[in-house]
């Protein structure tokens, strides 16, 4: 952590709390300030704190809290995480999310242990200790100049409470190398033609009663803030001027860090952490792929088929991947988000009429299934540029088998213990697992790529590291069957020789993976197969 002037960086933490409403953009405000940073050459990460009882979003449904995002360690984690990677092209890890299940589990497992020698164990210190050892650890493990830590939820829940208390003490232990910054809500009221800044007030009233003053205001609005309007937010909560920055909507996330560069929003952090000031920010190729982005205008028109689509944010890191890869291909992405549910034979034609590229989605559960099996079959049938990822591969697997090998029955056993054909099947380190959170085959892994497959081609490279998060895999009993048929293993793990990548050569572009591609595809580094599957489907 040394300067271009060989100073050394002790660690900035930077706290960013929400009020009013929940799913302002906490988390793009975050990666926004890191990214200008990360530009001017300080080492930054983001932490998630997350105010619920679950150890990790593992078991939640998709409904319930959107995508599950998986980091290359494994960790099951918050779908902010996915934000986070993508802004900033650095990978997280466990430490980059905490859940107030986690922090109970820890203080709770030392209490059983005799950690505590005996004392009552409280909310304060034991388990406000916990927390801030663990957004500390970003610090002292991983030695990054600036950590950004998001506290999940509103000032004023009474599930953040414990994390509100925690870094108001942070702050003071902290002094000058910690600061906070706020987001809020400035509503604009139709009937009277006027933007409120009453909620604001009321909101950092409330931070201020939990003994914490922030340093700097993000306002969210639909409109345009006058001078006039942010002065006057600036007077009733004790902020300078110039800290009171507004967030207006705009019409994709990746404009938020220019927005946020114009207002000097990295500066002020800079000047509050008394960090010493480096380079300029260098947004070159951010701004290139923005530049992109507004400029293109011819579409791809991609179909997302899946069973959570009523929620785009099931699919967030699959909808960015593509909207990166369309980008760089000079298209912008038309994504179709089709309910596997609503598939059958009849209307199967109707459905996906038109699309240039099909996506069967990961997914979990006897719900929709045959929709997708519906959806992967047109797809092979009449040639369309199909990618399957997780459950859409396990599924193209049983859609081969029963339309080409002709096997009755052939089924995952996932849904259906008795299939016949079990040609996907729980792998062997899944049979005596009981529990379900965090048991997964979690994280990357190593894949082997077949020389002149077009995976090999894709990638341009023979072993990559891709991350999973699934129990059953391709039972490669079948596998010579398959192989016979035209539907070939181009990829396997070196170790366990687990089936990853299946394709049919003799289609213009058929690939299914095992594995979650989505993960690993950012602004500035999208994901080969997302570039080659969309660059096939321009092509037709």
């Amino acid at each position: 952590m040394e300067t271009n002037k060989g100073q050394t960086i002790e660690t900035r933490y930077v706290f960013v709390t929400g009020g009013v409403a929940s799913s302002l953009g906490k988390g793009i405000i975050s990666a926004s300030l890191a990214k200008l940073l990360q530009s001017r050459g300080y080492n930054v990460t983001i932490q998630k704190l997350d105010p619920y009882l679950n150890i990790d979003p593992g078991t939640l449904n998709p409904y319930e809290h959107g995508e599950c995002y998986v980091t290359e360690d494994g960790a099951e984690t918050d779908l902010d995480l996915g934000h986070y990677e993508r802004f900033l092209n650095i990978a997280t890890s466990q430490d980059n999310n905490v859940t107030t299940g986690r922090i109970y589990k820890n203080v709770i497992t030392k209490e059983r242990k005799g950690d505590y020698l005996g004392k009552t164990v409280q909310i304060v210190p034991h388990i406000t200790d916990e927390i801030k050892r663990n957004i500390l650890l970003m610090g002292t493990r991983h030695k990054f100049d600036v950590v950004i830590t998001e506290i999940g939820g509103t000032v004023g829940d009474i599930e953040s409470l414990p994390f509100i208390e925690a870094v108001r003490q942070l702050k003071w232990e902290l002094g000058y190398k910690a600061m906070f910054i706020h987001l809020t809500l400035v509503p604009y009221l139709q009937a009277s033609k006027e933007l409120k800044t009453k909620p604001t007030q009321h909101s950092v009233k409330a931070l201020q009663e939990e003994g914490i003053q922030p340093d700097v205001l993000v306002l969210r609005s639909e409109h345009d803030l006058s001078e006039e309007l942010r002065t006057k937010v600036a007077r009733f909560c004790n902020v300078e001027p110039q800290a009171v920055v507004q967030s207006v909507d705009v019409s994709s996330i990746y404009e938020v860090p220019i927005l946020m560069q114009k207002q000097h929003l990295d500066e002020i952090a800079i000047r509050k952490l008394q960090l010493p000031m480096k380079n300029e920010p260098d947004m070159t190729s951010w701004i290139h792929f923005l530049d992109k982005l507004k400029n293109s205008t011819k579409k791809v028109k991609i179909g997302l088929v899946g069973k959570y689509v009523e929620l785009p944010d099931a699919y967030k890191s699959i909808i960015e991947a593509v909207n990166h890869a369309a980008t760089y291909n000079d298209r912008k992405a038309d994504l179709q988000l089709i309910h596997s549910e609503s598939l059958n034979a009849e209307n199967i034609a109707e459905k996906l009429n038109g699309l240039n590229g099909i996506i069967v989605a990961p997914g979990f559960g006897q719900r929709g299934i045959e929709g997708k099996i519906l959806a992967v079959q047109y797809a092979r049938e009449h040639d369309i540029p199909f990618l399957g990822i997780c459950l859409g591969m396990q599924m193209a697997v049983v859609e081969f088998a029963r339309n080409v090998l002709h096997f009755e029955g052939a089924n995952s056993s996932e849904m259906d213990h008795a299939t016949p054909y079990p040609v996907i099947d729980l792998m062997e380190s899944q049979k005596n697992i009981t529990n379900k959170g965090g048991t997964m085959r979690l994280g990357a892994y190593e894949c082997k790529l077949k020389k002149g497959t077009k995976a090999y081609e894709i990638y341009g490279k023979e072993i990559v590291r891709e991350r999973h998060r699934h129990r059953y895999e391709y039972n490669s009993k079948y596998l010579e069957d398959f192989e016979k048929a035209g539907m070939i293993a181009s990829g396997t793990n070196p170790e366990t020789g687990l089936v990853e990548i299946m394709e049919i050569p003799t289609l213009k572009w058929y690939v299914a993976c095992q594995f979650h591609p989505e993960y690993s595809s950012t602004v500035l580094k999208p994901h080969p197969l997302f570039m080659s599957f969309i660059k096939a489907a321009i092509k037709g």
